[in-house]
C-alpha cells in the first residue's frame, strides 16, 4: 500500500464512523432502538478513540445481555495506548458479567492504575474478590482506595459504604473494618460538602456504622438548611426517628414523628410508629387512637390491625379486639398473627376453650410456614390458657416447651412451679423452679409468695413465713391471695389471731367464700 493510501485509511474509517453514528441518531429519533444500536456499534468499532461512544454502546449491550458485543467494543477501545481508566473499568465489569473473573480482575487493576482517583475501578475489583471469596484481597482493595489523597467527597462516601458492606458480610472483621469506615467518613465530612444529597449520604453512613451522635448532628443541620422538599424532609425525620428509637430516646422520636405529620397529616406510617411507642409505654388509649388512624389511612396494612387488637386486649377490651380481628379476617387470609391475637382476646374474655382452639391453629400454621414465631412467649400464653381451663397436664407440656426455648424465663418458672404447688403436684420440682425464679428476680413479690406457698405445701411453714412477709413488703398494692396464704401459714404455726387478721385482710380486698369459711372455722376443715 502506498503512503498516500495508508494515510487515507484512518480518515476513511473516521468518516464511516461518523456516518454510522448519524444513522444511529436518525434511527433513535424514529424510535428504532435496535437499529440505532447496530449503527452505534459500527461507529464505535470504526472510531475506538471515541470513548464516550464506546462506553455508551457497551452499556446498552450489557443492559440487553449481549456481553460478547460489549467486550468487542471495549477491547477495541482498550487496545489504544492512551485508553482511560473508565474504559478498563467498564471492561472489567463486562468480563465479570460474562464469568471471566481473572480477566475482570486484570482489567480493573489497570483501571485503578490509570485512574487512581476514580472510584469505579476499586468498586469493581472489590466485588470481584468478594464474589470469588477472596475477602482478604477485597479488604486490601478498600485500604488501597483509602490511601488515595486527591479524591472527592463522593469517592470517600462510596468507599465508606463498601467498608460497611464488607463489615456486614464478615462479622469476624467487623471490629477491624468499622473504624476504617468511620475514618473515611470523617475525611469526607471535613471537606464540608454543600450538596444536601451528599450530606444526607454522609449522615446515613454514620448512622449505618453506629455513630448516632454524628448522624444526628448532620440530620438536624439538614433540617435547617434543606429547601422546601417535603419528601426529603420526611426522609430525614424518619431517619432521626429511627435513631432516637434505637437509642431509646422516645421523646425525641415522638417529636420527629409529629413533625412528619405536620408536613403530611395523612402519613399512616408516622401514626403507626406513634402507636408502637405508645403501646410500649403502656399509654394504651393513645396506642388505640394511633393504630385506628393507621388502618383508616391504610386499610390493607395487616400489622396495624394486630397491634390495635393487642392494645385493646391490654386495655381489657377483649370484645373490641375480637371486632378488630374480625375486620382483619374480611381482608386477609387466616394466618398466625390472626389466630394468635384471637386466642389472646378469648383468654381476655376468660373463654379458655376458644383460646386453646386458636392457639392450636396458630401453632399449626407457624410450624408449616414460620417456626420462628413459636417463641417462649407463645408457649407461655398457651400454657396459661390450659392452666385456666384446668387442663394441668397440657399446661405443663406448654410451659416445658417455653422453658426449653428460654430456661431462665422467670415468669414461666414461677407459673409452672406455682401451678404444681397449688394442686399439690411435684412439690420438690415446684420448689426448684420457683427458687430459680426468685434468684432471677429476688424482689418480685409474686415469686416470693409462690416460694412461701410451696414451702407451706412442703410442711415448712416457719421457712414460708419470711417469704410471705417479704412479698407483702414488696407488693405495690395489697393482694388478697397473698394475705390468704399468710393466714394459712399463721394457722399452721398455731398463731390463730394473726391468721384471722390475715384472712380478714384478704376478704376485705376480694370477697371469697372459702376464705370466709376459714374465718368462721379458724382454718379447721
Amino acid at each position: 500500500m502506498d503512503p498516500e493510501t495508508a494515510n487515507e485509511a484512518p480518515v476513511r474509517k473516521l468518516a464511516e464512523a461518523h456516518a454510522h453514528y448519524s444513522a444511529g441518531v436518525i434511527y433513535e429519533m424514529n424510535e428504532e432502538p435496535e437499529a440505532a444500536l447496530q449503527e452505534y456499534y459500527q461507529a464505535a468499532l470504526d472510531d475506538p478513540a471515541d470513548e464516550a461512544l464506546a462506553l455508551e454502546v457497551a452499556r446498552r449491550f450489557l443492559q440487553s445481555k449481549k456481553t460478547d458485543k460489549a467486550l468487542e467494543v471495549l477491547n477495541r477501545s482498550a487496545a489504544r495506548p492512551d485508553a482511560s481508566g473508565a474504559i478498563f473499568a467498564r471492561l472489567g465489569f463486562a468480563y465479570a458479567q460474562s464469568g471471566k473473573m481473572p480477566d475482570a480482575i486484570a482489567a480493573n487493576k489497570i483501571a485503578i492504575k490509570k485512574s487512581p482517583s476514580e472510584f469505579v475501578g476499586y468498586q469493581n475489583l472489590f466485588l470481584n474478590y468478594v464474589q470469588t471469596k477472596q475477602n482478604a484481597e477485597a479488604l486490601k482493595v478498600l485500604d488501597q482506595a483509602a490511601r488515595q489523597q486527591n479524591v472527592d467527597v463522593e469517592f470517600l462516601v462510596s468507599l465508606a459504604d463498601l467498608y460497611a458492606s464488607f463489615a456486614n458480610q464478615s462479622s469476624a472483621q467487623k471490629e477491624i473494618v468499622r473504624p476504617k469506615a468511620l475514618q473515611v467518613l470523617n475525611r469526607a465530612e471535613k471537606l464540608n460538602p454543600s450538596s444536601p444529597q451528599v450530606r444526607l449520604l454522609l449522615a446515613e453512613g454514620f448512622d449505618s456504622l453506629g455513630d448516632y451522635s454524628k448522624a444526628t448532628q448532620i440530620y438536624l443541620e439538614l433540617l435547617k438548611t434543606l429547601p422546601d422538599l417535603p419528601v426529603i424532609r420526611e426522609r430525614v425525620h424518619a431517619k432521626l426517628t429511627d435513631i432516637y428509637l434505637k437509642t431509646e430516646d422516645r421523646k425525641r422520636a415522638i417529636e420527629q414523628l409529629q413533625a412528619i405529620l405536620r408536613d403530611d397529616p395523612l402519613n399512616s406510617q408516622a401514626y403507626y410508629f406513634l402507636g408502637t411507642i405508645a403501646l410500649e409505654d403502656k399509654k394504651l388509649p393513645d396506642a388505640v387512637e394511633y393504630f385506628n388512624r393507621t388502618i383508616t389511612l391504610k386499610p390493607d396494612f395487616a400489622q396495624g390491625y394486630y397491634d390495635l387488637a393487642i392494645a385493646q386486649i391490654e386495655m381489657n377490651k377483649a370484645g373490641d379486639a375480637l371486632a378488630t380481628l374480625n375486620k382483619a379476617r374480611q381482608k386477609f387470609t387466616e394466618n398466625y398473627m390472626l389466630a394468635f391475637c384471637t386466642a389472646m382476646a378469648y383468654s381476655g374474655q376468660k373463654d379458655y376453650g376458644e383460646a386453646i382452639k386458636h392457639y392450636t391453629s396458630a401453632e399449626i400454621m407457624a410450624k408449616a410456614t414460620d417456626p420462628g414465631r413459636l417463641t417462649e412467649f407463645f408457649y407461655f400464653q398457651f400454657g396459661a390458657a390450659y392452666e385456666r381451663k384446668g387442663q394441668f397436664e397440657d399446661a405443663e407440656r406448654q410451659f416445658q416447651k417455653c422453658l426449653q426455648l428460654k430456661p431462665d424465663f422467670a415468669g414461666a418458672l414461677n407459673y409452672l412451679g406455682y401451678m404444681w404447688a397449688e394442686h399439690g403436684l411435684k412439690l420438690d420440682q415446684a420448689r426448684d423452679l420457683i427458687e430459680k425464679a426468685v434468684k432471677l428476680e429476688p424482689k418480685n413479690a409474686a415469686y416470693l409468695d409462690s416460694m412461701g406457698w410451696v414451702l407451706y405445701r412442703l410442711s415448712k411453714p416457719r421457712e414460708a413465713l419470711d417469704y410471705l412477709l417479704k412479698a407483702i413488703e414488696l407488693s405495690e398494692e395489697p393482694d388478697a391471695t397473698v394475705y390468704d396464704h399468710l393466714g394459712d401459714i399463721y394457722a399452721a404455726l398455731k398463731e390463730g389471731d394473726k391468721a384471722r387478721q390475715a384472712w380478714q385482710k384478704s376478704v376485705s380486698l376480694e370477697a371469697n367464700d372459702e376464705v370466709k369459711k376459714k374465718l368462721e372455722t379458724g382454718g379447721q376443715k
